[in-house]
């Protein structure tokens, strides 16, 4: 994506949340300073207390009630997990329903209209592959999730509670100008997929309805054999769009069979586009094309408007059977921010350096392990991507 003007300053809210996370950001944080100075970006950033189970336990409630209203001062959010917080051995923990712990993320989604749910599929080389087919090393996909309505708008309640005529009921909400913005940031997100590609001398090639072929593809997931209604919206909103993207091959593709082929052939897949629930369950299954949930990134943004802060997640949870033990994997925390300087790149050069210092160390640690490397817990996972990380900055010092 061309810049579309140069920033030279930067602040963060960083929120680690429950369980992992603290361990995760407190890892990351240090090669994020690290990887900024090497790339002369100017980042700074908060570390806040909410939302979490700590900040309920003593405050009756996740964050604050102008939590919004603090954070739309920072350019960027940057999360750790949100969840039970552990130890699961202590049975005397305080802790929450998950409709409780996890509702910020809904109240930030929807409270800064954070539209589209981006998780990139690309396995880094060190990364494990679970698919045993030699061309599942060349995945590339972007799944982009509608994240403002569809099935998760919370719409329903329960008639007749407690008894045996019990009837629950949820309704699920799709609007076309929320279709159409997800539709044209997936077909424009294909378009400078393949720039980047043509920049560094990458060539793919989707095959169109016609048989010709394409450099970028976007494939339309709905269930519009059973879901009519809303899965002919889509289908709709996608063929009048694609009238403006000639040179974007489309496809189309039922949830269930594309979880078969995410499975089957994911190489043939570039961008993904879905709605908020089916596109919640294929994140998760790309998250393991890409080498599992401990290395998969992502964000929650409003593409259409820079000013409001979008949110950046590991996709993983809170761990509680692990937390407070230092044994989480930070890597994909570790993306998650690279995914970040990914974003601000667009504005400041620097931080597209930065964010190619940290991946390009995250990787070769990832490869390291690979290749033997017994190396565990945050605090050795980290310590070893600064020494490569100060490897790579020796190499680039003249």
């Amino acid at each position: 994506m061309a810049n579309q003007g140069i920033r030279r300053s930067w602040r963060i809210a960083v929120l680690p949340g429950d369980g992992i996370g603290s361990e995760v950001v407190g890892a990351t944080l240090p090669l994020l300073r690290h990887a900024s100075q090497m790339a002369g970006l100017d980042l700074n950033w908060d570390m806040l207390p909410w939302p979490s189970t700590a900040w309920h336990e003593d405050n009756g409630q996740m964050m604050p009630d102008d939590a919004l209203a603090q954070l739309s001062q920072y350019d960027a959010m940057l999360m750790g997990a949100l969840g039970d917080p552990g130890p699961t051995s202590n049975p005397n923990r305080y802790l929450l329903s998950d409709g409780v712990s996890l509702s910020p993320l809904l109240t930030l989604r929807k409270g800064f209209d954070l539209w589209a749910c981006e998780r990139p599929a690309q396995l880094l080389e060190g990364a494990h592959q679970y698919l045993a087919d030699d061309r599942a090393r060349d995945v590339d996909m972007l799944v982009i999730r509608e994240n403002s309505e569809g099935e998760y708008v919370n719409q329903g309640g329960r008639l007749h509670r407690g008894t045996p005529r019990e009837t629950a009921t949820q309704l699920e909400v799709f609007t076309r100008a929320a279709t159409e913005r997800l539709l044209r940031h997936a077909f424009e997100s294909a378009q400078r997929r393949a720039a980047e590609r043509k920049e560094k001398g990458q060539t793919r090639h989707f095959k169109r309805l016609d048989g010709s072929h394409a450099t970028s593809q976007v494939c339309l997931i709905t269930k519009r054999n059973a879901l009519p209604e809303w899965g002919e919206l889509y289908t709709e909103v996608f063929e009048q769009l694609s009238q403006r993207y000639p040179d974007v091959a489309i496809h189309h593709e039922l949830i269930d069979a594309a979880c078969m082929k995410f499975v089957q052939a994911p190489w043939q897949f570039d961008v993904v586009a879905a709605s908020n629930l089916q596109g919640d369950i294929l994140t998760d299954l790309a998250a393991i094309l890409s080498g599992g949930m401990g290395v998969a990134p992502s964000c929650n943004l409003k593409p259409d408007d820079r000013s409001v802060p979008p949110l950046f997640e590991p996709t993983h949870g809170s761990a509680p059977d692990i937390a407070g033990q230092h044994l989480a994997d930070p890597t994909a925390m570790i993306l998650t921010a690279a995914m970040m300087l990914d974003w601000m790149g667009v504005e400041d050069p620097a931080a597209s350096d930065a964010a190619e210092h940290l991946r390009r160390a995250t990787e070769a640690s990832l490869k390291a392990r690979n290749e033997g490397s017994t190396l565990t817990g945050t605090d050795n996972i980290s310590q070893h991507i600064e020494h490569f990380l100060a490897q790579r900055q020796e190499a680039l010092t003249p």
